[in-house]
């Protein structure tokens, strides 16, 4: 059995953690200890003790507990458990512990939703996605949602011990640990108290002599708290976190997502979201940005990792201390606004790719008037259609670079 099952807590004062909502007094533990159990969905990453106080709820309630996985759940499987609620067994209700649950299918989800609402069973489901994005509305309206967060080290620390204690007593092996071992276990496991326990049991694995070293620790929990899957939370979370670093102008917090994103190997996100950033959070304060931007990227990508993070780091501090203007997104999300509400209207006449006039035609003749014929390569004339022509969408930002372009607008517009 894993070391994490072996000290699995069985009561609510043994659990690591989550005292935001298991503390004295704290809504879910209320909850647990009055024993009237709603549906519920627990969402947190791994190993920060959703499944334990689902086993904790269920030994308490007294009801028929049954767990499916998500992963490989079946909908037969889901319909013997539905079944199963006219057995003896079931007599005080089933309580269904159901992990992963944004894997099961619209159709497997809903099979629930008439057995949940009335009562004959009751749902506890965890993920480690964010369920307003993963669980379908009918069974999230049915549940009350309670977040679990990643442990801090201080918390992650009195498992580690316990676990190298419960090693120690089973095997009669006593192993000198080393000033620091503790802590560095708890700093490198990203929260996540199986993965410290799985780190301690190594560490007694491979001790060599009757010492377990700081260098050991370290070089069994290298890079373990890199938690990171690119189709997850995980992933939207570290490319907003680096982009609004950017924005922020803390090239060190960049700096630190960025080297995130790239130890977990993931190259073509940050050279995209780089991108993205000279444009949309940079753009016409320094139109420059994007194009240096586009040499570190196509550098970084011409080279590979790890010798990319070098242009790529260039690319993040420049964009970082640049001066910012959104002022070209902002308009674009104006135009495109009109767009999709439906307000387009026809071309003017003289935009029109045409140079002749039907027999009913108003006025006649196409009367475009040709830029550069006139001073300062400008002349006055409508451009939107109709309905649109007194819109504005772009403002010029207060940078200095397009401070100076408002002033050589609003000059030629005189002298014309």
């Amino acid at each position: 059995m894993p070391l994490a099952d072996k000290i699995r807590p069985s009561e609510l004062d043994q659990v690591f953690g989550q005292s935001h909502i298991l503390g004295e007094g704290k809504p879910l533990r209320n909850i647990i200890e009055r024993g009237s159990i709603p549906n519920m969905i627990f969402y947190g990453p791994s190993g920060v003790g959703k499944t334990t106080v689902a086993n904790i709820i269920a030994a308490k309630s007294n009801m028929s507990l049954h767990k499916l996985n998500g992963t490989s759940a079946s909908t037969a499987e889901i319909k013997d458990i539905i079944a199963s609620r006219y057995t003896l067994s079931a007599v005080n209700g089933i309580l269904l512990y159901l992990d992963e649950i944004q894997y099961l299918n619209k159709k497997q989800q809903q099979s629930l939703l008439e057995y949940i609402e009335n009562g004959e069973i009751t749902l506890i489901a965890s993920t480690t996605e964010n369920p307003y994005f993963y669980i379908y509305n009918a069974i999230l309206s049915r549940c009350t949602v309670f977040e679990f967060l990643p442990l801090t080290p201080e918390e992650i620390i009195p498992a580690i011990k316990r676990g190298f204690q419960l090693i120690f007593d089973e095997t009669g092996r006593e192993l000198t640990v080393e000033e620091g071992v503790y802590e560095h276990i708890s700093q490198g496991c990203g929260g996540d108290v199986r993965k410290s326990l799985n780190t301690v049991e190594l560490c007694v694995l491979s001790a060599n002599g009757e010492k377990i070293t700081y260098e050991l620790a370290k070089e069994l929990t290298q890079r373990s708290n890199m938690r990171y899957d690119r189709d997850g939370d995980q992933h939207y979370d570290l490319l907003s976190a680096f982009q609004k670093s950017i924005r922020g102008s803390d090239e060190n917090a960049a700096l630190h997502y960025m080297a995130r994103l790239l130890e977990a190997g993931d190259l073509p996100s940050v050279c995209r979201r780089l991108l993205v950033i000279a444009a949309e959070d940079i753009g016409l304060a320094y139109p420059n940005g994007i194009v240096v931007t586009k040499a570190c990227v196509d550098a970084a990508l011409q080279v590979g990792l790890p010798e990319a993070s070098i242009p790529l780091a260039e690319a993040v501090i420049l964009l970082a201390t640049s001066p910012k203007s959104n002022s070209a997104a902002a308009a674009k999300d104006l135009a495109v606004a009109d767009v999709r509400s439906g307000i387009v209207g026809d071309f003017p006449r003289h935009l029109q790719n045409k140079h002749y006039d039907g027999e009913g035609a108003a006025v006649k003749g196409q009367h475009y008037l040709y830029p550069h014929d006139f001073p300062n390569h400008y002349v006055e004339q409508q451009y939107l259609p109709d309905e649109l022509k007194d819109r504005v969408y772009y403002k010029f930002g207060d940078n200095k670079l397009e401070q100076a372009a408002r002033e050589y607008r609003e000059k030629i517009r005189k002298q014309s």
